[in-house]
């Protein structure tokens, strides 16, 4: 059974924490439903014995382990509360003397602070909240900050952006643990809506399109529906009940781009992920409603700076 750590502070985010706990905890569910020996034993740890969360609830916790004690993952949350923790030398030594024990060690959003106060990032690739990135990279120039992935890996040190990117990260952890048919289980129960590969971006298209006004909300539901159809402007412009004119200009001044880049930036998102899905180029492509591969092959080495066949043979 493998010993996982939670480590929590005062003020921390609570999801950071509860995020990857119900991760593990489904885990076990899982591999005891296919008669397969419970793996984890996860717990959270903290300098006293309650811990007060950024959303109030206090969490009953453990207390802080001896660093030699066995252990097999540390992982660190993060939230508002991670500056005072960084400021706490007992707690930023134990980290460090604590990861040295760990197998593997990993952040959750902004605990990659109390990762890189410890000196375990430094020449490190390394993920934060995006929010967070400026300050990062300011306070850690030794870190190799990458400010897109939604988690990073290098060598036994995990990472991972903001928040519910931490169950992201759980369910690599569990992958490489114990294969991904058991991931891909819990997160159908867990009712994830994609199991992301950590090369994804902090932000989906479709969420940046939302940013400025949801005058256009039901057009890109309809445009995600039907990527197959027409998406010319006229067609877009019909969708929408506006005339051509008009529609291209007030579509751009809701999203900041114009019908015809966001069209293409919803296809091409839409293929990564049927290409991380393990769906052929010629697939995707048809699905996605690219005209011809070398189309789709132009804008992916526009947007990711890799071909189809390349990105699918690295995240499938």
């Amino acid at each position: 059974m493998r010993r996982i750590e939670i480590l929590a502070f005062e003020n921390a985010q609570l999801l950071d924490v509860t995020g990857p706990l119900q991760v593990f905890t489904s885990a076990n569910e899982a591999a005891l439903a296919a008669g397969l020996p419970k793996p984890y034993e996860a717990i959270v740890v903290a300098a006293s014995a309650q811990t007060k969360t950024n959303s109030g609830l206090a969490l009953a916790t453990t207390p802080l382990p001896e660093c030699d004690a066995p252990v097999d993952t540390l992982i660190v949350a993060g939230g508002w509360g991670v500056n005072k923790a960084c400021d706490d030398a007992f707690l930023v030594d134990w980290v460090s003397r604590r990861a040295a024990k760990a197998r593997r060690t990993a952040s959750v959003c902004s605990g990659a602070f109390l990762l890189a106060e410890a000196g375990l990032l430094t020449g490190k690739r390394a993920v934060t909240h995006w929010h967070r990135c400026g300050e990062f990279a300011k306070r850690f120039p030794d870190v190799r900050l990458e400010p897109d992935p939604i988690f990073v890996r290098d060598g036994n040190i995990w990472s991972s952006a903001g928040v519910t990117a931490g169950i992201d990260l759980t369910l690599a952890l569990v992958e490489e643990d114990l294969g991904r048919k058991l991931a891909l289980a819990v997160a159908r129960e867990l009712v994830v809506f994609l199991k992301r590969p950590g090369g994804q971006a902090q932000f989906s298209t479709m969420l940046t399109l939302q940013e400025g006004s949801d005058r256009f909300d039901r057009l890109h539901g309809w445009i995600m529906d039907n990527l197959g159809a027409d998406l010319s402007l006229p067609a877009l412009a019909d969708k929408a009940n506006m005339s051509i004119r008009s529609f291209s200009r007030h579509y751009r001044e809701a999203t900041g781009r114009t019908p015809a880049r966001a069209v293409e930036d919803i296809r091409i998102e839409a293929a990564r992920r049927l290409l991380e899905q393990g769906l052929s180029v010629s697939q995707a492509r048809i699905r996605c409603g690219f005209g011809s591969e070398e189309t789709l092959r132009r804008s992916f080495l526009k947007t990711f700076g890799t071909t189809p066949q390349a990105f699918r043979d690295h995240f499938a």
